[in-house]
């Protein structure tokens, strides 16, 4: 049986496979060596990734459990109170002990599973409001939903629960503000909370360096297998 390789999280990851798609690159860079499933579901925060973790992830069955899962949330858990999207929030504290929870689950069902914690992406927070304005107009919200500056709080939150557990994780609300201009480069003008342009590829190419290094020599091991039924059926 092939390798699986799992995909968890909010929007950004459902939104993962469209063209270009940090996961659609992902599963084109291990075509022949494992598949990659997305689990994503739009607006979930890590509440409600609760209550699909043993659906999607049953404990001790006879299904092959996946060689490695990203685990990206927290954009929506650092909605804020008081604002339109509020019932998204999820406070840091909880958000954290979610966090252990899902990772500790993933490891219940395979203790070799490499489960890699992916942070919230930096907040655009003009160009969300210009997208509101341009979808509702007069009746768009007057106050952002969702700062940099808080999202920046769970991005730190999520990091050092990685560095509690002792697994990698993607610091990508640092690593896309390295670069000047982000906001324009990085995410999408119709979906600035996405980053379905640029910043598909920087999701890939950050999480493919990890990956590789993490748990590239177990993906070997079934490249290795399928080259040699290659080999025999040339």
């Amino acid at each position: 049986m092939r390798a699986e390789i799992v995909l968890f999280g909010d929007s950004i990851t459902e939104q993962s496979f469209r063209p270009g798609g940090w996961g659609a690159s992902l599963a084109d860079t291990y075509s022949r060596k494992a598949d990659v499933k997305v689990r994503g579901y739009g607006g979930y925060n890590t509440r409600w990734a609760l209550f699909m973790l043993h659906h999607l992830f049953p404990p001790l069955t006879s299904v092959k459990p996946a060689v490695a899962a990203t685990v990206f949330f927290g954009a929506n858990d650092a909605a804020l109170l008081g604002r339109t999207s509020e019932r998204q929030y999820v406070p840091v504290e909880e958000y954290k002990e979610n966090l252990r929870t899902i990772v500790h689950h993933l490891k219940k069902c395979s203790s070799t599973m490499l489960v890699i914690l992916i942070t919230p992406p930096p907040i655009d927070e003009e160009g969300r409001l210009k997208y509101a304005r341009s979808l509702y107009g007069d009746k768009a919200m007057e106050l952002p939903e969702r700062t940099n500056e808080m999202t920046g709080v769970y991005a730190k939150q999520c990091i050092e629960v990685a560095n509690e557990l002792g697994i990698p994780s993607i610091n990508l609300w640092s690593k896309m503000q390295e670069t000047e201009g982000w906001q324009k480069k990085f995410l999408s003008e119709d979906s600035p909370s996405h980053g379905l342009r640029c910043g598909s590829r920087i999701y890939y190419l950050i999480r493919l360096k990890a990956t590789i290094l993490r748990f590239g020599h177990r993906i070997l091991k079934t490249a290795f297998l399928c080259s040699k039924i290659h080999n025999m059926l040339s």
